[in-house]
Order: structure tokens, then sequence, then C-alpha cells
């Protein structure tokens, strides 16, 4: 028989909404926070030609820019005040993880608790300024050699850097507030909002195409059929999990009874998220990256310029050599980060602590080997359905020569975040429900 909990939850409704006035609070700020996003990236950094500046953007299309580009919702082709975006942030939080995860000093922190986790916080912040000043350096210097700059000098690089870190810094303090506000996790929302914002240009970009005879109109109409069924495919695999069974000890209940808990540790198909696909295609886009900063030209003679402009052509979207070495990456990565973000010892060590035990499995070291044969099996299963999201669109965009940059990494990070918002919309209404019952049986008892 379904709970009373299920039962709300299967009856939940939008009139609800209406009354929800808290829900509405979170949610009018959110929308207001990214409209301010999406107004900071129109906002350019001084000292910018814009047309000598859309003239390299068009040039330079292709490799790591465009999926930077992609994140910033377009900034990095306006270089406005959040070129880099959040991107900093989430490779400093990457680092940090990692490294608490492979150094003892900073697991010891990790596992101080709240006040471990603010030091970790901290780290991470004094990482995003650190890389936030060698990406905008790098970047300051790359516009300068692009001729993009109207005065260029140190004068130019050294307040570009400043308003880069000023704006990625901004865009921080923005996703907390989001985050603590508002509904859903701030910073991935904010990624979301800058790819979402490209998708407009993107399918203008992809019907005019169809309009000139470029494209088919099957093509374009296997395209769109293609992201649904993308969309769906992630929406089913990402709430997919192994849910392992843990049954604890009788405990004495008040009326006497000897009565057993149960309860499951649910593991993640797709425990890794969207981090492998970022790696694998950071390290393949690098040459190509490296060659664009240095102004590596095709007419060029030199032995370094004709090695690295090799790689860049195998290295090309959608040759064969290039989707192999990419999904290779990715199942790599796969595991990799999910041995990293899962430890098997420490869940044991926690359940035989607890008193918690795996039916037919031994605590201590037997549960380990369990946890670590069952969590190889499903990353088998998580590395292939990463592999396959991230491929047929790269397959997609290059077999049919579609104008434009929207691969399997974008799709998961806007289906994950849009799931994980409306489920906490649904929280806060469901919330909103029993408050209702609260208030409704307390005046109840009140007129008896």
């Amino acid at each position: 028989m379904a709970s009373r909990a299920d039962q709300l939850a299967s009856n939940l409704s939008l009139a609800k909404f209406s009354q929800a006035t808290d829900l509405k609070k979170r949610l009018w700020f959110t929308l207001g926070a990214l409209i301010v996003f999406r107004f900071l990236s129109f906002v350019p950094l001084p000292g910018i030609d814009p047309t000598a500046l859309a003239a390299w953007s068009q040039k330079s299309a292709g490799g790591i820019l465009d999926i930077f580009n992609t994140f910033s919702g377009g900034a990095l082709s306006r270089a406005s005040l959040i070129t880099l975006g959040i991107m900093p942030y989430i490779t400093a939080s990457i680092v940090v993880q990692l490294a608490a995860s492979l150094s003892p000093q900073l697991a010891a922190i990790k596992k101080e608790g709240e006040s471990g986790r603010k030091k970790l916080n901290q780290y991470t912040r004094y990482g995003t300024v650190g890389l936030t000043a060698v990406q905008g350096y790098a970047a300051a210097a790359n516009w300068q050699a692009q001729g993009v700059v109207v005065d260029p000098g140190m004068l130019f690089a050294v307040s570009a850097i400043i308003s880069l870190i000023g704006g990625t810094m901004f865009l921080l303090w923005l996703g907390e507030q989001i985050t603590s506000r508002g509904i859903g996790n701030g910073t991935s929302l904010i990624i979301m909002a800058g790819i979402v914002a490209q998708l407009p240009v993107t399918l203008s970009n992809l019907f005019k195409s169809g309009s000139e005879g470029s494209i088919s109109g099957l093509v374009i109409f296997l395209v769109v059929v293609l992201g649904f069924g993308l969309i769906a495919f992630i929406c089913f695999m990402e709430r997919a999990q192994r849910r392992v069974l843990i049954q604890y000890p009788k405990r004495q209940t008040r009326q006497g009874l000897m009565q057993a808990d149960r309860s499951h540790l649910p593991l993640k198909v797709n425990t890794a998220g969207v981090i492998p696909p970022i790696f694998a295609s950071s390290l393949l886009l690098l040459p190509l990256t490296i060659s664009q900063f240095m102004g590596v030209k095709a007419d060029d003679d030199s032995r370094w310029s004709s090695i690295v402009l090799t790689i860049n052509q195998y290295l090309s979207h959608g040759s064969p050599f290039y989707m192999g070495l990419y999904g290779l990456g990715i199942v790599f990565f796969c595991f990799f980060y999910t041995a990293v973000v899962f430890n098997p010892e420490e869940t044991a060590d926690n359940l035989k602590r607890n008193g918690g035990f795996i039916p037919g499995i031994r605590p201590g070291k037997n549960t380990e080997n369990y946890l670590d044969y069952v969590l190889t099996r499903i990353t088998v299963i998580g590395a292939a359905y990463l592999a396959f999201i991230c491929l047929v669109p790269e397959f997609a965009i290059a077999r049919a020569g579609i104008p434009f940059y929207l691969g399997g990494t974008s799709l998961l990070i806007v289906v994950n975040v849009t799931v994980d918002t409306v489920t906490q919309i649904q929280s806060h209404l469901l919330a909103h429900q029993y408050g209702d019952l609260i208030k409704k049986a307390k005046l109840k008892g009140r007129l008896r």
C-alpha cells in the first residue's frame, strides 16, 4: 500500500504553486540572478576592437575555445568581463577534490566535518584566483597577438587580468547566492544558462543552412529526433542506480519487540558525472588550442609548425583517430574519477562501525571487495553510456556538416541541472503540502 508521502508526491499539481510564496520568491531570485549573468556577458573589456574581434572569432572556430564559448554563453567571442565564466572554479574544485582523495593531509582536513569543508572551499577559491589569472594572461596575450586590442601593452594586460578575475569571482558569488536564496545549484545553473543561451543561435544557423540548401531537410529532421532521443536516454540513465541492500541488527522497540532495520546503499550508474567528457575533450583539443594561441599557420615551413599541424590534422573533429581517443579517454577518466569519489574501504568501515552489513557478505574486507566488484560492473555500463552520448553528436556534426558545436557534454549538463532543479521544486511543493496538512491537523485538534 502506498504511503502518505507517496500519495502526496503523486498528487502534486501546479495549482499549489500559487500558494507557495517562499518558492515563488526563490524562483524570482534565481531568474533575476541569471538575467544579471546574461547582462554581464555583453559587457566588453576595455580596449577591445569589436570589429577585429568578430573577424578573429570566425577564424578561430573549432577547438577548446568553442567549448569555453559555449559554457560562457558566448562571452568569449565578445571578450566580455566574464569571458572565462565559471570554468576556473570548476577546474579548481575538481583539482582540490582529487587532491583530497590522494593527499593524506587534505584527506584529514576533509574528515574534520564542516570546518574541513570550509578550509577546502577556501583552497578552491585561492586556486580559482590563480587559474583565472593564468588564463586571463593567456587570453590577453592572444588578443594582443591577433590584433584585436586598440592599444596593446602591459597596461591592457594588467587591466584585462584584473577585470577577468573580478568577473569570475562575481559569478562565483552569484552562484552561491542562487544556491542559498534560490532554487538549485547556482554554479550548475550558470553553466546551463550559458549553454541554453547559445541554443537560439545554434538552431538559427541550422535552419539557415537548411534554407540555403547546404543541409537537407531530412538531416535537420534526424538531428531534431536524435536530440530528443539523447535527452530521453540521458534522463533515464542519470536516474539509474544499483541499490545494495543494507541490513542492521535487531533493536528493541518501545513495545518490547525485536525489529530489524533495512535500508539501501544507492550506487549511481554514472558516478563520475560529466567530468570524464570534459577532461577527455580538453586533453585532445589541447594541441589545437596551443596552435591557435601561438599563431601556427598552414603556410609556415618550420619543423615545429609542421609537427603541430600534423597532430591537429589527426585530432580534428570526426576523424577516426580523434573519435577512438575520445572514447578511450572517456572510459579511462570514468573509472579513474569513480575510484576517486567513491571509496569502498571507507564505506565498508562506516557500515561496520554502525552495525550494518550486506546480507550474505561478511563485514570488513569482504564487504569492501563486494562493493568494489559491484561498482566496477556498473561503471562499465556508465562508461559505455557516456562514450555513446558524447560520440554520437560528434559523429553527426562531422558527417552531416552541421554548422554548430553542441556536444554530449552540453546535453549532459543541461539535462542533469534541469532534472535536479525540477526535483527541488517538487520538494518545496511537497513540503508546502505537508505544512498545510499539519496546520489542518492542529486546527482539528483544537476544535475537539
